[in-house]
């Protein structure tokens, strides 16, 4: 009698058992085979959302999702950028940020070390100095706090202050900035000697070509016969800042063809008016894209030497595309051509006089072995 008792109960039991067991299989089946319509991105995220058991940042697995999917190209050179990451690439193609003028870095002890001062900037005129070690902003303590962090409670919105707290020869000192727009140079000049202006490009971004112009033109003011240009750790930047300083100092011809993913293809030409002084262009295998096309075409052009080390070999172009929530995708859509029809896709340039660089950093141009070989070249032109 109490056998069939205890049978009859755990006959209950199991009965329970299957029937919850049954009601997930259905909840779960209705999840899976009610979201046909889904892609399976969409369906991953809505399947993680819902039975995900910990916590979930909905912006951050959409971030990671975007970027593997870019990633997944196999291409180095198209990108993803994050919404929060969308406002400082621009400035930096705009060659122009809102910021007090500073360049800083981790310091051993905690502190954010100022190691450059802009001239004429915000920070400068604060009396800001390098070597400071700012130690808190807006009395908020930055010692032991990561780089990104610190950097974001300096920054704001142009016109407002910050208030820094600063060691400097173990004295503290509290100094108030104001946040303003800092145009970042894009090409300077320097005269070095017998005649020879070195001109420093330092992107292809915007107002390259009206920079680069007015440095060049600046210096033949002051004398200067024969020009080097620098494009070594260049990223390249906009097509048609690279033809408009290409149109300004070549002869008549063609300067720079593309052909986007449709197959339409387009190609820029330069007018009759040229800069005819000898010339050379100082590369390395940091200058990329518009840098390695300019070197090209100067080369190609005969109108300059190329100096120092083989270029990366970047032959496609990219377009910035916005997505709907602010986030962006610098996708690869064509490939571009030297004026004589040479992709440089993974070949690079060659320099015509291949020059190792300095062993040790140096801050006087003349103490730099690939200058020192361009101008030694350009004495003899």
């Amino acid at each position: 009698m109490k056998n069939d008792k205890l049978t009859r109960v755990l006959s209950y039991v199991v009965v329970a058992l299957l029937s919850v067991t049954l009601t997930v299989a259905v909840m779960l089946s209705i999840f899976v085979f009610g979201n046909q319509g889904q892609t399976k991105l969409e369906y991953l995220e809505n399947l993680i959302l819902q039975c995900f058991i910990g916590d979930v940042d909905k912006t951050a697995i959409e971030d990671a999702a975007a970027n593997a999917m870019v990633g997944a190209l196999g291409d180095r050179w198209s990108y993803y950028i994050p919404a929060d990451q969308y406002t400082a690439h621009m400035e930096q193609v705009n060659n122009s940020y809102v910021g007090i003028g500073i360049t800083v870095q981790a310091g051993e002890d905690g502190s954010i070390l100022v190691v450059q001062v802009a001239a004429g900037g915000p920070a400068e005129e604060a009396g800001l100095q390098a070597g400071d070690a700012i130690i808190k902003v807006a009395n908020q303590s930055v010692i032991g706090m990561s780089l990104n962090d610190s950097k974001k409670l300096i920054q704001g919105e142009e016109n407002t202050k910050v208030t820094l707290t600063v060691l400097r020869n173990e004295e503290e000192l509290t100094v108030e900035v104001t946040r303003r727009r800092i145009e970042s140079p894009v090409a300077e000049g320097k005269m070095l000697e017998d005649g020879i202006g070195l001109v420093t490009i330092y992107n292809f971004n915007s107002k390259c070509a009206s920079e680069s112009i007015a440095a060049i033109e600046n210096l033949m003011a002051q004398g200067a016969q024969k020009l080097i240009f620098d494009v070594r750790n260049n990223p390249g930047g906009y097509a048609h800042e690279l033809v408009a300083l290409l149109d300004y100092l070549l002869p008549e011809g063609k300067l720079f063809t593309t052909v986007d993913y449709s197959g339409k293809e387009n190609t820029d030409w330069s007018d009759a008016k040229c800069l005819d002084i000898p010339m050379a262009v100082l590369v390395n295998g940091s200058s990329y894209s518009a840098a390695e096309f300019f070197a090209a075409a100067m080369s190609e052009y005969e109108a300059a030497a190329v100096v120092g080390e083989k270029t990366v070999g970047k032959g496609y172009f990219q377009s910035t595309f916005r997505l709907p929530d602010g986030s962006a995708v610098g996708l690869s859509i064509g490939e571009y051509f030297t004026p004589k029809g040479e992709n440089l896709a993974n070949v690079g340039i060659t320099p015509d006089l291949p020059v190792e660089p300095a062993e040790e950093t140096v801050t006087q141009p003349m103490d730099d072995p690939q200058i020192l070989a361009a101008v030694e070249y350009l004495r003899a032109k």
